[in-house]
């Protein structure tokens, strides 16, 4: 399984509004790929390949259904979740293999043709802010939520 890179042009892209507070010093003060490689990282023990949510035709406020190949470190399994979104699904979806994720701020910003969405998250004990970046929002926020997973597993 690949894991997706966050490539970003340098100099820092421009966003619709400000970065989330709780990133804006440390934007200031490193260069932008010092800033995506850490809050970006395109390695680590969890990664996601395929995604997709399996129940498109269902209408109204309901769960749907996604299922996602997850690896975590060498184990690379189908996972699927009922949830109403997708960032709520790949959330259980690592909870159900013992990596607690609890999205605590969850912020995306347009740059050109692509999204990053900037997230803060919680296992319980560490709070780490993470980027994904992608040309799809659902992508990016799926990219977050992994890059989230890895910095708190590194913590």
């Amino acid at each position: 399984m690949t894991p997706h890179s966050t490539t970003i042009p340098e100099p820092s892209p421009h966003f619709c509004a400000p970065l989330p507070a709780g990133l804006r010093e440390h934007a200031e003060t490193m260069p932008w790929s010092a800033f995506t490689a850490t809050y970006s990282p395109s390695g680590g023990p969890v990664r996601l390949g395929a995604w997709e949510c399996d129940d498109l035709a269902r209408r109204g406020p309901q769960p749907r259904r996604f299922r996602a190949t997850l690896a975590v470190g060498d184990r690379i399994e189908t996972a699927t979740a009922q949830a109403s979104g997708p960032v709520a699904a790949l959330t259980a979806m690592l909870y159900e293999r013992g990596i607690g994720v609890e999205m605590t701020h969850f912020h995306q910003l347009a740059s050109g043709a692509h999204t990053a969405t900037f997230v803060e998250g919680s296992d319980g004990q560490h709070r780490e802010w993470a980027m994904g970046w992608s040309e799809d929002s659902t992508q990016s926020a799926l990219r977050a939520v992994i890059a989230c997973a890895n910095r708190l597993l590194a913590a």
